[in-house]
C-alpha cells in the first residue's frame, strides 16, 4: 500500500481539477482497501474513494482527510460469467469481453473510469446499462464491518442510480460479477437508434460485437467522450447533467414553456418511462436555452463537440467549472422551468 501526504488529486481525475488530499493511499488488494477504510472509520477521518476519477468534481481546497485510490486488479472469465476487481479499467474490460466473443456490454465501450464505479451509477450508454448484466456486487459494508454480496435486485438499480449511490457512505465496492451472452461473436440486439443508423441496420438487429464496439467508440470520440490527453473536449466528466425525468403534469408545464419560447411546431424530446413519467434530453434543454457547443469565454467551457459536457480547457479551477455549471442550470430553469441535476459527485463543493 502506497501512502503520500499533501498529494495532488487533480491528476487522478478526468477533469484535471481539484486541490490536494491531506493523505493519499493507493490500495492494490481487497484486503488493503478494507484495512484503509477501517482505519479511517475507526479514527473518524473523512474518507474519499477514488477509482478512475471520471465522475469527481473536487474543490480547489482539496480534501482534508484520507483519499483512497482503489487500484485492485482482477479479470476472471468463466464461460459467460465475468468477475472484475473494482480497480479494473472499464474500457479495457469491455475490449477483453468483446475479444472473447461475448455480448452485453459492447456498447459501453469508451466509458472512462473503473469497474467498481459502474454499479454505483448504473453506468449506461447507447442502449445498454450495466444493471442488465450485473448479477451481484461484492462490497465492504462500513456499517456491519463485513464483506457482503449484494444481488442485482438488492442493488435497487434505476436510471443512473443504485442503492450504493443512495447511501454513499455505507458500501465500498470490491468486485462486480456479470453474466454475459454467448451470441457466437454477435452483439446484443441494438436498442439505440443512433447506433443502428451508424451501422446501417435496424433497431433490434445484431451485428458483430467487435463492430458494435468500434462504432460506439467512433460515436463517442466524435462527441469528445473518449479520453484523449490532447483533446480538451475530453477533459470532462462526460455527461455533466442527467436527463430529467418528469411527471405528466411537469412535462405538460415544460411543453407549454417550449411552445411559448420556441413556437408551436417545436416538440421537445419525450421518452415515456415504465412508471408513467417522461424522460427528456438535458442536452436539448441546454442547447435550446442558448448554451451551444463551445459556450463560454473562460477556462471552463461547454465542449465544442457536445453540449452535455462541461470541460477544462487547460488551467481552469473547480470554481471556474462550477460557475459555468450554475449558469447553465439557472438558464435552463429560467427558460423551461426544469432544474438540471449534476451527474458527477462533488467533493467539498456544490452547485
Amino acid at each position: 500500500m502506497q501512502e503520500l501526504h499533501d498529494a495532488p488529486l487533480a491528476p487522478l481525475t478526468t477533469f484535471r481539477l481539484g486541490g490536494p488530499a491531506a493523505r493519499l493511499i493507493t490500495a492494490t488488494t481487497d484486503a488493503e482497501v478494507i484495512a484503509a477504510v477501517r482505519e479511517a472509520d475507526e479514527s473518524g477521518t473523512p474518507l474519499l474513494l477514488i477509482g478512475g476519477g471520471s465522475n469527481l468534481v473536487i474543490g480547489d481546497k482539496g480534501f482534508d482527510g484520507t483519499a483512497l485510490r482503489i487500484a485492485t486488479k482482477g479479470f476472471e472469465l468463466d464461460g459467460t460469467k465475468l468477475e472484475l476487481a473494482a480497480g479494473e479499467v472499464w474500457t479495457d474490460a469491455v475490449a477483453r469481453v468483446v475479444d472473447a466473443g461475448l455480448a452485453g456490454i459492447e456498447c459501453l465501450a469508451g466509458i472512462p473510469g473503473s469497474a467498481g464505479a459502474t454499479p454505483i451509477q448504473n453506468v449506461g450508454a447507447y442502449g445498454q446499462e450495466v444493471s442488465s448484466t450485473i448479477t451481484e456486487v461484492i462490497a465492504y459494508d462500513r456499517k456491519t464491518h463485513e464483506t457482503v454480496s449484494v444481488t442485482n435486485a438488492e442493488c435497487d438499480f434505476s436510471y443512473r442510480h443504485s442503492r450504493f449511490k443512495a447511501d454513499p457512505d455505507r458500501f465500498v465496492v470490491l468486485r462486480v460479477r456479470f453474466v454475459l451472452e454467448d451470441a457466437q461473436g454477435m452483439s446484443a440486439p441494438l436498442k439505440y437508434p443512433e447506433t443502428a443508423r451508424a451501422l446501417g441496420v435496424n433497431a433490434g438487429d445484431r451485428v458483430p460485437a467487435a463492430v458494435a464496439r468500434e462504432t460506439v467508440l467512433k460515436l463517442r470520440a466524435g462527441k469528445g467522450m473518449v479520453l484523449d490527453p490532447e483533446d480538451h473536449d475530453s477533459w470532462s466528466a462526460g455527461s455533466f447533467f442527467t436527463n430529467p425525468i418528469l411527471t405528466e403534469d411537469e412535462f405538460a408545464a415544460f411543453h407549454a414553456r417550449v411552445v411559448d419560447r420556441l413556437g408551436p411546431d417545436v416538440a421537445p424530446p419525450a421518452f415515456p418511462t415504465d412508471d408513467g413519467r417522461v424522460k427528456t434530453s438535458a442536452a436539448w434543454l441546454i442547447d435550446k436555452a442558448g448554451f451551444t457547443k463551445g459556450y463560454g469565454e473562460g477556462r471552463a467551457r461547454i465542449s465544442t463537440k457536445h453540449t452535455l459536457a462541461l470541460t477544462n480547457r487547460g488551467g481552469a479551477t473547480t470554481e471556474d467549472l462550477l460557475a459555468l455549471a450554475r449558469e447553465v442550470v439557472a438558464g435552463v430553469r429560467d427558460a423551461f422551468g426544469v432544474t438540471l441535476v449534476n451527474e458527477p459527485v462533488t467533493v467539498g463543493v456544490s452547485l
